[in-house]
């Protein structure tokens, strides 16, 4: 039970880089972007040597010390005294202060590592800054272990009423790891181990990436423009890109297959000593969902294979004039549809206006990502690929980054990016405990984000190719996040399941790869031999374990939302701002009650995978028009 301020940052933003931003803006031009924002993290701290990082690094470490000093071994007492509300109340918001300055600085460091991981410096400044701030956690590991031993009648007495009652969610959600907690000094062990374990293994993984470079037309480029040459309008660009990436992920499977056995491993270890019966247990726990509703959710998709992906892609080959589409083909533009690049200040207008037309609330928050240079933009080498929002700690504020190149779906992703950035600014108020969102619902408002943008660049076209155009990719997005995410949950199912047996070969993960993708994806995509590295890039299965399931979950949930709102229900605005706002301070159930939805019900997950099978009839039904 480590602190959450010392936990791995997933997919971290970068920082700013001079060289990097000359690069960027020069890069930008070439494309017809316009300016890209870069962020400037000084909200944070002022540089990697300033004083005010230093200072604030030592101060942890000093009231980490008092901290323990002062409590370590008091909490029965405390519990038991006459005051036990107002004497544990001051003792969790001491902490709460701590697990701020804690989170502020290795927020600091990891996004300041992200900004380039094969720069020697950055890489040293965020290894030592990790290090010494878990070393200073071990000093507050004992007060969870020690507030889950006191008896929770006494507990509850504690919090029906004064200081303690404001932590009672915390206290709560705590209670759920009781029975997976450990004796003091191996929970101390565990936890200063992680350095030169799972996440000296993280760290192995976001260098080895960063470094690669793939070579497409001559040009050596890193992992996110060749990702994006998959969906060059030249079918032959898209080849020769997944043939780069295929060549490249083969060269370096030796370390990648390494890496996922040495990391599955480790888990195995964990699960077993704290008593964890399945491989995805511990992130169900963490999520705060029941297995057999993630369960029902991974069958009701998989049984919609056919409905779904396998229908869909029969239609874009039908539309390509094959009977199969090659794995490359799978996320190209449609035939005949003019592409075109999307400058940064059409997409910011796009998004903004999008969420202003929900609640102009929405878009004035969101306006301040930009406004405030709160987003990072534009690829560059040794940056972080993908797109993400980093909360940092409530007292600051999240920062977006983007690898924005123009594409339509860059302006969908940016759209689902400042959803997470709305929400985690809403929840910040709940203070450094109870603001984290459990993964069943981060992905809400991201996907509600990008579902109002799309929503509203749909109503806005009349032509019917462009029609198709966004439907198709909208369909495709979908099926990328809810049935393209239940396949990798299986695939990582199916390597930890078989680790347990021993060792796999880069052989047997390719197999299981392969297995997995041909059944989620359909006969009409075809995959061959390029195709079985394609497993390696993903950092989910590095970063964050079964962490995939919650984007499938997110879209269904906001899919079911988005009907209950496209009703016009009088006061869904209202009650969609307070589920952002309730950060983790409430268990899902609750949350979607207000709005007649309940996940615990099996049938739950049609209502979500209905509309994308809505939208491919749709499709359907325009053939022969345009």
């Amino acid at each position: 039970m480590p602190s959450r301020a010392v936990a791995p940052v997933l997919m971290p933003e970068p920082s700013r880089n001079v060289d990097g931003a000359h690069a960027a803006r020069a890069a930008a031009h070439a494309l017809d972007l316009g300016a890209l924002p870069e962020w400037d993290l000084s909200d944070l701290y002022s540089g990697i040597d300033a004083p005010d990082f230093r200072n604030d690094l030592a101060r942890a470490e000093s009231e980490c010390r008092s901290f323990s000093e002062r409590y370590a071994g008091r909490i029965a007492d405390l519990a038991a005294g006459p005051d036990a509300s107002g004497a544990l109340g001051e003792a969790v918001r001491a902490y709460e202060g701590i697990e701020e300055l804690l989170g502020k600085l290795m927020s600091y460091a990891g996004l300041v590592y992200s900004g380039d991981t094969t720069d020697e410096r950055r890489a040293k400044f965020y290894g030592d800054t990790r290090e010494r701030l878990t070393n200073a956690s071990g000093d507050l590991l004992f007060f969870a272990l020690e507030l889950n031993r006191v008896d929770d009648a006494v507990m509850d007495a504690a919090m029906a009423e004064g200081p303690l009652a404001h932590y009672a969610p915390w206290i709560e959600d705590l209670r759920r790891e009781k029975p997976f907690q450990l004796e003091d000094r191996i929970e101390k062990l565990f936890l200063e181990k992680s350095v030169t374990a799972n996440a000296a293994w993280d760290r192995l993984f976001n260098e080895t990436i960063a470094a690669l470079r793939f070579p497409v037309r001559g040009e050596p480029l890193t992992l996110e423009p060749t990702l994006n040459k998959l969906q060059d309008p030249d079918g032959a660009v898209r080849k020769e890109a997944a043939g780069a990436l295929s060549e490249v992920f083969r060269a370096n499977l030796r370390i990648f297959t390494l890496i996922t056995n040495t990391l599955a491993k480790d888990k195995e270890i964990s699960d077993r000593w704290r008593g964890f019966k399945d491989v995805a247990d511990a992130r169900h726990l963490a999520n705060r969902v029941e297995p057999e509703v993630v369960a029902a959710l991974v069958e009701a998709v998989q049984a919609a294979y056919p409905r779904l992906s396998h229908r869909y892609y029969r239609l874009k080959a039908k539309w390509f004039g094959v009977e199969a589409l090659p794995y490359w083909d799978r996320n190209a533009p449609l035939p005949k549809v003019e592409q075109r690049t999307i400058p940064w200040a059409e997409a910011r207008d796009t998004v903004l206006d999008a969420y202003g037309a929900f609640s102009p609330r929405m878009a004035g928050i969101a306006k301040d990502f930009f406004d405030r240079r709160w987003i990072d933009a534009p690829t560059r080498p040794g940056k972080a690929p993908g797109a993400f929002a980093h909360p940092t700690v409530p007292s600051v504020h999240p920062y977006v980054l983007v690898n924005y190149q123009g594409k339509p779906r860059d302006v969908m992703t940016l759209a689902h990016e400042l959803g997470h950035g709305v929400h985690q600014v809403l929840a910040g108020p709940n203070g450094a405990l109870m603001a984290p969102t459990p993964l069943t619902l981060a992905e809400t408002a991201s996907v509600f984000g990008e579902m109002l943008t799309f929503r509203r660049l749909l109503a806005g076209t009349t032509d019917t190719v462009q029609r198709r155009a966004m439907l198709a990719a909208k369909v495709e997005d979908m099926i990328n996040t809810v049935v393209r995410q239940i396949a990798f949950y299986s695939f990582e199912r199916k390597v930890h399941l078989a680790r347990q047996a021993g060792e796999l070969t880069a052989e047997q993960i390719n197999a299981l790869w392969i297995s997995v993708q041909a059944e989620s994806l359909g006969p009409a995509i075809t995959l061959d031999a390029g195709y079985e590295p394609f497993w390696a890039y993903i950092p989910h299965f590095i970063h964050s374990p079964f962490y995939v399931y919650a984007y499938a979950f997110g879209d269904c949930l906001v899919n079911s939302l988005y009907g209950v709102y496209a009703k016009a229900e009088e006061g869904f605005v209202d009650r969609y701002f307070a589920l952002l706002a309730a950060g983790g301070s409430k268990p899902y159930g609750e949350l979607l009650a207000p709005f007649g939805l309940d996940a615990s019900d099996p049938s739950f997950w049609q209502i979500g995978l209905g509309m994308i099978e809505g939208m491919i009839a749709e499709l359907e039904a325009m053939e022969g028009q345009g």
